[in-house]
């Protein structure tokens, strides 16, 4: 209702009240069309005020405690407006809110083995972040996760190591325990303690792989029951909550297990059937738990984002087999996408490509499988997110920043509910260099550890240039400029301005059934020289960092470029490089 009344509150007076008094037999006249005044990016005459659609099934709930944004203008230095000619025009109707945008698609995950994060300036560069979410105990980790497991300690009841896909001994591969206080781990006091100075809530993935190796005469109950005994201990802290981390992936702890140990007649190989009929068991246990303590928790089930079928690596007919059996008793439903080909050598504009691509494939293909098994739609997660190319740097480079900014307008889009990028912090890889997920640097030879990557940046100005509602946009004169617009509750708008192509390039911006102000402000990120089209290093508004990878590390205080609009809001994007630009409200 606040965004209304921004918008009657500059209505004119007379018509506010055209119409509200009496009836009138004379038939009403044809609306005013809207005018766009090209003298400063936004409507001169009446303006057609925004409505918001409906939550989609697909966020549900991670919408129940949004709450509008209110812009704040940050400190400034005047910049000149771009005098040559263009013809790509970036149109975003005010009118038109696509989605809210939920607070929880910012989200990242977290790995035990970098660190206790108690570092200030890692906890400040967190917090600056705002992530909001942050999931634990890591992906396949946490099939061999034990939280309340004394420092490494072994369970009474499960093999001394979990078998390969191949079905030969893992000896590389034990057990993790939440209680390992050594530097080098991060123990589960430590994760709670991190979400509270940084202000953000948790998404904890239970061991779902104990239920399938352990050798108890009931290992889906214990397993259950050591999962439910979390949600105990949790006190409420943690609403969200998932079964188990890519269970149809032959790389996964849970994926074969020694049929001559098990005692409950389960099959050496997962099917999603037998997972579906897991979800259950765990689900009444944890909500029991929570029941206990007067908590309330959302449980998710874990689905394949497409019809990889032919995969071998992948459980054929997962979705379908899971899906028969979990009916309505899930909360949510998980994907992950790490949207390029697996260990591809991909160029620049073959990684960009993929977010819209494939963004809403899996939600199409998700949303297909769900309609099909006759099971109602609930939100979707997609807990883990990043790109698998390999061999030039790309993960730790400039574009998978840029990347990054289309994933998350992708999904704002496709109206995910929850999303968290893969990782805060990884490992360094020599074979081939660079090949690490972590949007901070760790091991990494030409940058101290918890350096923030180029990709930080991006989201950074992200979370700080979008709104708090996405309204629909359209690109004119170029296939290369990609455009995702906001408005936030405080009136202002905004939009983010992605150009894949390799020249720098002039963008008009319109903004519809809107009322500019005065000016407009706005950040420019780009890549530097080095490494190719995969620089390591990010430049904001010119600066860049002290050393030779990263980006600025006063990039809090740095000020915006601020122009008038009056003669229209008019900006360069640079090659392979986003802008981040917000308008005045009048």
């Amino acid at each position: 209702m606040k965004l209304l009344k921004t918008f009657i509150a500059v209505l004119p007076l007379a018509l506010l009240f055209t119409g509200a008094c009496k009836k009138s037999s004379k038939p009403a006249p044809d609306p005013t069309p809207v005018v766009v005044d090209p003298g400063n990016g936004g409507a001169t005459g009446p303006i057609t005020a925004p409505t918001d659609p409906s939550v989609a099934a697909t966020q549900g709930f991670f919408l129940d405690d949004w709450q509008g944004k209110t812009f704040t203008k940050p400190a400034t230095v005047d910049a000149a407006k771009p005098t040559a000619s263009t013809s790509i025009t970036v149109t975003a109707d005010f009118s038109q809110v696509v989605s809210k945008v939920s607070k929880y698609l910012f989200g990242n995950n977290i790995n035990p083995f970098t660190g206790q994060y108690t570092d200030a300036g890692t906890v400040t560069n967190i917090t600056n972040l705002s992530p909001n979410i942050i999931r634990a105990p890591g992906g396949s980790l946490s099939d061999i996760y034990f939280w309340d497991l004394p420092a490494y300690g072994k369970p009474a009841d499960v093999p001394d190591h979990p078998l390969k896909p191949d079905g030969s001994v893992d000896t590389n591969t034990g057990y993790w325990s939440g209680n390992v206080n050594d530097s080098w781990s991060l123990s589960l006091s430590n994760y709670y303690s991190l979400l509270q100075k940084t202000n953000t809530t948790g998404i904890i993935t239970v061991n779902y792989a104990y239920a399938r190796y352990g050798t108890s005469n009931d290992p889906v109950a214990a397993a259950a029951h050591l999962a439910a005994q979390w949600v105990r201990y949790d006190k409420g802290k943690t609403k969200y909550w998932e079964v188990g981390n890519e269970c149809y992936g032959n790389w996964e702890a849970c994926y074969r297990i020694d049929v001559s140990k098990n005692k409950n007649g389960q099959p050496a190989i997962i099917t999603g059937d037998l997972y579906g009929k897991h979800f259950k068991v765990f689900a009444d246990s944890m909500r029991k738990a929570a029941a206990d303590i007067g908590a309330t928790i959302k449980i998710g089930a874990v689905l394949h984002e497409s019809a990889d079928n032919s995969n071998p690596t992948i459980v054929a007919n997962w979705n379908p087999g899971a899906l028969g059996q979990i009916g309505d008793k899930a909360d949510f439903f998980i994907v992950h996408n790490y949207y390029t080909n697996y260990n591809e050598n991909s160029n620049a504009i073959t990684i960009l490509n993929t977010a819209p691509a494939s963004s809403k494939t899996m939600m199409d293909y998700v949303k297909g499988a769900i309609q099909t098994a006759g099971v109602p739609q609930k939100p979707v997660a997609l807990t883990e997110w990043n790109i698998f190319s390999s061999g030039s740097k790309q993960q730790i480079s400039n574009i998978a920043g840029v990347h990054a900014v289309m994933v998350l307008g992708e999904i704002i889009k496709d109206q995910y509910g929850q999303a968290s990028r893969w990782d805060l912090a990884n490992s360094w890889s020599t074979t081939p260099v660079g090949d690490d997920h972590g949007l901070f640097s760790i091991g990494q030879p030409d940058a101290p550890d918890f350096t923030p990557r180029p990709a930080f940046y991006y989201l950074y100005y992200f979370q700080k240039y979008f709104g708090d509602r996405m309204i629909s946009s359209s690109v004119t004169g170029s296939s290369d400029i990609v455009s995702y617009a906001s408005s936030f509750n405080s009136g202002e708008a905004g939009v983010v301005l992605v150009n894949k192509s390799t020249t720098d390039q002039v963008v008009n911006i319109n903004f519809k059934n809107y009322y500019t102000g005065s000016n407009y402000y706005y950040y420019t990120l780009k890549g530097g020289t080095d490494n190719g089209e995969f620089s390591g290093k990010v430049l904001v508004n010119g600066n860049g960092p002290a050393i030779a990878y990263g980006g600025p590390s006063n990039y809090k205080t740095i000020a915006a470029s601020s122009t008038g609009t009056s003669g229209g809001i008019k900006v360069s994007v640079p090659a392979r490089g986003v802008v981040f630009l917000v308008a005045d409200k009048k």
